[in-house]
């Protein structure tokens, strides 16, 4: 049995924001340093999986200080992002409700920003859901930790208090920080990961939030039990209004 479950956050609980969105942010990053006309390769290499080496490589290449540079993309991702749930074009998935059902502590651990981490669970109104929901601080000591290192995920079982829990992801370095934590794993094929071969090996793999009610191990609660016997009663023609 599970003791808990934790979940990525784009891509397993909220929708992805398009690739536009990351790449906007980078250039009102520039802008925002006084930088006008960025070379594109630079601006490519600060949109995603953005390593330390690519942020002291571009910000020597026009005299900026890399944390300040690191800072400011990561303030306005996140404001854009922000903008995109606030608009509806990140939101959360249609079978978030599921995981109201799962009887046992729940966290998130997530590669996004902690800023943009917090507001959307502000937005959605489900910070009471979480024990405990992790994102990146803005600093350039954050890309060492972020999956598939396992620091963050440490922090979160930490934090609720467990050693067995079930971690569910999208992406390789969900699987990744798993297996080297030593947690089993759920990957979840959202219609963005259709044709994706996981890798390293997860433990399940499921096609929605809801599948983690049927998973061997998952604690549910007593009334979606009750639920799911008046649903089966119903259509065996047992009851009636």
């Amino acid at each position: 049995m599970y003791d808990s479950v934790i979940f990525d956050h784009d891509g397993v609980l909220t929708t992805l924001v398009d690739l536009s969105v990351l790449q906007d942010a980078v250039w009102e990053t520039f802008a925002e340093l006084g930088v006008s006309d960025p070379d594109p390769d630079h601006v490519e290499r600060m949109v995603i999986h953005v390593q330390p080496d690519d942020v002291h490589t571009v910000a020597g290449a026009y005299d900026l200080d890399p944390e300040t540079l690191f800072r400011t993309r990561d303030e306005i991702a996140s404001s854009l992002q922000r903008d995109a749930v606030v608009d509806g074009r990140k939101v959360p998935y249609d079978d978030f409700d599921a995981i109201r059902h799962i009887d046992a502590p729940m966290g998130i651990v997530s590669s996004n920003q902690q800023a943009t981490i917090d507001y959307v669970l502000e937005h959605l109104d489900a910070g009471h859901l979480f024990g405990t929901a992790y994102g990146r601080e803005p600093a350039i000591r954050s890309l060492h930790r972020k999956k598939p290192a396992t620091y963050y995920l440490e922090q979160a079982m930490a934090d609720l208090g467990v050693d067995s829990p079930l971690f569910v992801g999208d992406s390789d370095s969900d699987m990744a920080a798993a297996e080297s934590a030593g947690v089993d794993s759920a990957f979840i094929r959202r219609p963005h990961r259709t044709d994706h071969t996981p890798s390293p090996d997860p433990t399940h793999e499921i096609s929605g939030l809801d599948d983690l009610l049927s998973l061997d191990g998952v604690p549910v609660a007593d009334d979606f039990n009750t639920v799911e016997d008046d649903h089966t009663t119903a259509r065996d023609g047992g009851a009636s209004e």
